[in-house]
């Protein structure tokens, strides 16, 4: 699937409906899940995994192309390597 927009609009625009419309309905009770968010509509969806997400979110809304995913109660949604990135060597 290809992006309709570039990457870091779609980035942008993720974060920005993430912490204004999802953050506080999810934050407290699915502490690692994953939100999968169409920065079209502001559609999204969850899941333990980012293809449950993304399966949750393409039966709301079939089509999406613009999908931004988020690692609830984490900076990013994977990490390199055994370590989280911002941990002390």
């Amino acid at each position: 699937m290809t992006l309709t927009r570039p990457a870091d609009e779609v980035a942008r625009l993720g974060d920005e409906i993430y912490e204004r419309d999802i953050r506080a309905q999810v934050e407290a009770e699915h502490h690692g899940e994953i939100v999968a968010i169409d920065v079209e509509s502001g559609c999204w969806g969850l899941g333990k995994t980012a293809t449950e997400a993304r399966a949750q979110l393409d039966r709301q809304r079939a089509g999406v192309t613009d999908v931004w995913g988020v690692r609830i109660g984490h900076r990013a949604l994977h990490h390199f390597g055994g370590r989280p990135i911002w941990s002390a060597r």
